[in-house]
């Protein structure tokens, strides 16, 4: 060795110190770079947004966000009426049964195909078959036809919230009318009663028919311009800003019902409505109706076919455990559900044991007037003393001695039966259920002021959770197809349904939302969810499905569901889409109308122009199905565009994939194997004012691009 050598070699381990050093200290620079740089595919013609996929900050949030979305206003005005409807306890029966038969498979399927895929319902369906693209572009309209009468629904909560801060209720009596000699109730109000009055009246000011629109309803006007600012400011960064929201909007509820729920228990009568809920009439349960019924609200409890839930899951994580997910949501949607009827209950229970109270003390005048003519004091128990108040069960003894005697005469006497069974019998739902018996009740409510403003800020928390998913299901397709900026679009969408949407603050508008919910999206989503069920396990294939399930959650998915996808889900929900198409059949389309003299509801049919808005609205919903299967079939459109790539998301970085050739169509669609390159298609990344560096392989030697590894843990990446 020359003398020198050890000199040498010293210099060259600096050399190489110094090298590694540099390498280490480039290392964010690089990567800063690379953030910077657009992914070209195909000889640079197509540049993709800098800006990588948004992802949930944790998994909580994400499980708030679907559970905001899937518990809805259905849960508590709709589940309820149902359950006593269809014989009380016993529904539990049949709905659990077909929660588990249809609800938790197709929303497991919608869950799995958006995270897989991480596109939004446009995207998923059309890398599963471009025919049968039509499906994500429905539940789009579906979801814009519904958001525009949800919202309305939350400006009517916004309204009733703003007026609660009053003591006494603003509904808590009816109004008086002075004039010159005498005073007096308002006609209408006395005819029916305070709250509503109120509802009709002051609040919606509704006119007759459909066909008299009467004009703007400007207080509402304004309280609808709210509601959609309050969606547009939450929605304008999607998740990253709905997201926070929902940590309030989703929980919050929940307080309410609970707080709700230890109040109502606390009150006279309560527990009779509870008796009477629960009390199973298991001869209902061999209906069909029942079962019809209870499969109809699994569907929409869910929030199945709005691609809301497809949505939400496309920004998780590839490896979310996203059955977990599945089964966590619809069971936690059920004991909602179970809830909200136990707190409804329980107030009405007390309702009814106040209506039942009036009930006897004016039927308990109307005996002593009667006294000694057409009734003998004989008849009357001795103990009962008429200078007190006269209970509910000393009535009932005497009407039941009185209608002994006087069998023939008794119904001349007009002598109320005064049942709390019967009042609790008078089933209301919807808006009737919120706006009309529940504010009826918190009126006897101590401290009536401060529950009234805790219900309607719950009722505009749970619509503001179902309106964040709506409104995802619109955008983040969108988005992801024709790669606009959320912000512009999202801003778009809310001023546009504002335009439209005071078609429903009009006087008439109570009867377009009625239309729009009974007609926009029943038939619609069905077939969505129906071709979505046979695009999955027939077209794709449920074994090829359950080998990507196999691959994404790192276990095989229960048998059960391979049956459920393949036979049992889509039998059953063509049997549902049957049973309602001919119900739709056997009862002429019609609307109940508020009639101002009459002071009462009545059932209205639509005239032929609202006959025809009714057929425009289901088909307008389910048209882009046909439209873009034949332009498919035809070549009009090529089947590869709008499939022409994958996307995904590693560390914040977006990698296309050039997309896979006809020879490979029948690959794993959730294996992550990259295909190769196609000849004469150079992938390079361009940085900002640089050269394109390319590798002969068209893949980067640093390993920047690695989506091309399917075991590689994202955060090696």
């Amino acid at each position: 060795m020359p003398k020198n050598s050890k000199a040498v070699k010293r210099e060259l381990d600096d050399d190489v110190t110094e090298s590694v050093r540099d390498l280490l200290s480039n290392e964010d620079t690089c990567d800063d770079s690379f953030k910077k740089s657009s992914l070209i595919v195909g000889g640079g013609s197509d540049a993709e947004d800098d800006a990588a996929r948004p992802a949930w900050n944790s998994k909580l949030q994400y499980i708030l966000a679907q559970v905001g979305f899937s518990v809805g206003l259905g849960n508590v005005w709709r589940f309820p009426y149902l359950c006593q409807k269809n014989g009380g306890g016993a529904y539990l029966v049949p709905y659990l049964i077909l929660l588990i038969v249809i609800g938790i498979p197709l929303f497991f399927l919608e869950l799995s195909v958006g995270q897989r895929i991480r596109r939004g319902s446009i995207g998923v369906w059309n890398y599963i078959s471009p025919r049968l693209g039509g499906i994500g572009f429905a539940s789009c309209v579906v979801c814009f036809f519904v958001a525009l009468y949800y919202n309305v629904i939350i400006g009517w909560s916004l309204f009733y919230f703003s007026q609660s801060f009053q003591q006494p209720l603003p509904w808590h009596e009816c109004p008086l009318v002075k004039n010159k000699t005498t005073t007096y109730v308002v006609p209408e109000c006395e005819k029916s009663s305070a709250t509503t009055y109120y509802w009709y009246r002051e609040a919606l000011n509704i006119s007759d028919s459909i066909s008299e629109s009467g004009g703007l309803n400007w207080r509402m006007t304004i309280c609808l311009l709210a509601a959609w600012s309050m969606v547009c400011l939450a929605m304008i960064k999607g998740i990253q800003s709905s997201g926070k929201v929902m940590y309030f909007s989703s929980l919050f509820p929940y307080v309410v019902l609970i707080c709700f729920l230890v109040r109502a228990l606390l009150l006279k009568g309560s527990v009779d409505g509870i008796r009477h809920m629960f009390t199973p009439k298991l001869e209902i349960m061999l209906e069909a109706k029942v079962w019809r019924e209870a499969a109809t609200q699994v569907f929409f409890a869910l929030g199945l076919g709005f691609g809301g839930v497809i949505a939400f899951s496309s920004y998780n994580k590839r490896d979310n455990n996203c059955h977990f997910d599945a089964v966590l949501v619809s069971f936690i949607n059920f004991f909602t559900s179970v809830l909200a009827t136990l707190v409804v209950f329980a107030v009405l229970g007390f309702k009814a044991n106040i209506m039942n109270g009036k009930c006897v003390a004016l039927n308990t005048k109307k005996i002593v007037g009667l006294l000694g003519n057409e009734i003998s004091r004989d008849l009357i128990p001795h103990h009962i003393n008429f200078s007190a108040t006269v209970s509910a069960e000393d009535y009932q003894k005497m009407t039941v001695l009185i209608r002994g005697v006087m069998e023939k005469d008794y119904q001349l006497l007009g002598l109320g039966s005064c049942s709390i069974e019967e009042e609790l019998n008078k089933a209301v739902q919807g808006t009737g259920l919120a706006f009309i018996a529940f504010t009826e009740a918190m009126t006897h409510f101590p401290a009536s002021p401060f529950w009234s403003v805790m219900f309607f800020l719950m009722l505009v928390n749970l619509g503001l959770g179902s309106m964040f998913g709506t409104i995802e299901g619109i955008i983040t397709p969108l988005v992801d197809t024709f790669k606009v900026r959320k912000e512009f679009l999202t801003v778009g969408v809310c001023l546009l349904a504002f335009f439209i949407g005071l078609l429903f603050v009009q006087r008439s508008g109570n009867y377009w939302v009625a239309m729009f919910d009974d007609y926009s999206a029943t038939l619609p989503l069905l077939i969505v969810v129906i071709l979505e069920n046979v695009a999955v396990a027939w077209v794709y294939g449920t074994d090829k499905f359950f080998e990507d399930l196999k691959d994404m959650l790192g276990f095989t998915p229960f048998r059960f569901y391979y049956y459920m996808w393949k036979y049992v889900t889509p039998l059953l929900l063509i049997l549902l889409l049957g049973s309602s198409v001919i119900q739709l059949g056997m009862t002429p389309p019609s609307y109940s109308a508020w009639i101002k003299d009459l002071a009462s509801e009545k059932s209205l049919s639509y005239t032929p122009w609202g006959l025809a808005v009714c057929i425009s609205l289901v088909v307008m919903a389910i048209m882009p199905v046909p439209v873009v299967f034949f332009l498919r079939y035809f070549n009009i459109i090529d089947e590869n565009a709008g499939v022409v790539s994958t996307i995904s998301y590693k560390k914040g970085c977006i990698i296309q994939e050039i997309a896979r050739p006809e020879e490979e169509d029948d690959a794993s669609l959730i294996h992550a194997k990259s295909p190769s390159p196609m000849p004469g298609n150079s992938i390079y990344r361009k940085q900002k004012g640089g050269v394109p560096d390319s590798t002969p392989n068209g893949r980067y030697g640093i390993g920047y691009l690695m989506a091309d590894m399917p075991d590689m843990p994202e955060s090696d990446l």
